[in-house]
């Protein structure tokens, strides 16, 4: 019983000094920019090992140095009430929970396609598509510390780091971390990296639709990267460029 009681006791322990180390690294963020994120370094690694290549374009701007145009066509694309709600939007996420939960369905009740496997045809599920309700705090604190997985103490983990960013740090710090480390593309981190990889220019200079493109890229940069022309990321542009007049800065 002690030998358990020890254990649990040293777990309770290393998760305090954990929180602790977050703590200190998001503190220190207020005043120091990141060199970098556990996504981007996940994401060198892997690109790395399949090309045998390092490939990593970044060059941190000041928020000043972003085009408010950036800014507020981010905001309308993924989370437009980032000004005003404490790190999570709770009608977003039930929404996306429900938006989730008839997928599933819809996915269980569709006939299975078939694959041909070795001249027999073998019926393959269509997973069913997930829709996120993620805040721009929540992929922000995602990107900075976490991995891909998707499990419930990761998801955990997430709340606690977002609500440390939001009573750490402001919201055009936050802004401004998110926009200058987010992915744009196979390599390609953060908006002055961005801007110059696909219209070569500063990102202080990228105008309205320029930069709806750009935040219509954000949940699939690498899919957009090879599809420039797409139809959906010039008619969705369109519809972002349209709800820029009500995102409200920070």
């Amino acid at each position: 019983m002690k030998a358990l009681l020890r254990w649990l006791g040293l777990c309770v322990l290393a998760l305090a000094a954990l929180q602790l180390y977050f703590v200190l690294r998001i503190a220190t963020m207020a005043v120091v920019a990141p060199q970098s994120t556990t996504f981007q370094r996940s994401e060198a690694w892997r690109i790395a090992n399949e090309t045998g290549t390092l490939r990593w374009r970044q060059q941190w701007v000041d928020y000043a140095q972003i085009s408010n145009n950036l800014k507020r066509a981010v905001i309308a694309s993924e989370d437009d009430g980032f000004s005003s709600h404490d790190g999570v939007d709770w009608d977003a996420l039930e929404k996306a929970w429900e938006k989730n939960a008839k997928a599933e369905q819809r996915a269980a009740a569709r006939k299975p396609e078939t694959r041909m496997t070795q001249g027999k045809p073998v019926p393959v599920a269509r997973p069913p598509k997930i829709v996120g309700g993620s805040t721009i705090t929540q992929q922000l604190a995602k990107n900075l510390f976490l991995s891909g997985e998707r499990t419930l103490v990761r998801k955990g983990q997430e709340f606690v780091l977002t609500l440390l960013l939001e009573r750490l740090l402001s919201k055009q710090r936050i802004l401004e971390i998110y926009l200058n480390s987010v992915e744009w593309g196979e390599g390609v981190f953060g908006a002055e990296a961005a801007a110059q990889h696909y219209f070569r220019k500063p990102a202080s200079q990228l105008n309205a639709f320029e930069a709806a493109r750009l935040a219509v890229m954000l949940p699939r940069p690498r899919y957009f990267e090879k599809l420039p022309n797409s139809a959906y990321l010039s008619g969705r542009a369109a519809v972002i460029t349209a709800r820029m007049g009500d995102a409200q800065l920070p």
